[in-house]
């Protein structure tokens, strides 16, 4: 199996889409970079500029609603996407917040 050393998860809302990414070696501890973006149009071409810029051509985000089909018709050509069954995914006890659901 490859191992993919730029990736990046999404966490989609109606406004924002906030983006973790990891970036490093498979040496040592990933760099860990998060940021958020705005869903308008200029918002998601600036999150594919950010994500080509780092090299990062892997991206997994859940798909909730219908808040995702934009961001993937916006990184289809740059990216491969995964999308995840948010009742697949495990959930984080504790405190939630947008970053942990991205990381």
């Amino acid at each position: 199996m490859e191992a993919i050393l730029e990736n990046c998860c999404l966490d989609v809302h109606r406004d924002t889409v906030v983006a973790c990414l990891l970036t490093g070696n498979l040496e040592g501890r990933p760099k860990k970079e998060i940021r958020t973006f705005s869903t308008m149009s200029k918002g998601l071409h600036e999150l594919e500029a950010w994500l080509q810029a780092a090299s990062c051509t892997h991206v997994a985000m859940e798909s909730t609603g219908v808040y995702w089909k934009p961001v993937y018709h916006v990184l289809e050509e740059s990216c491969e996407i995964r999308l995840a069954n948010a009742q697949c995914i495990k959930n984080v006890t504790g405190r939630k917040t947008d970053i942990s659901d991205a990381e």
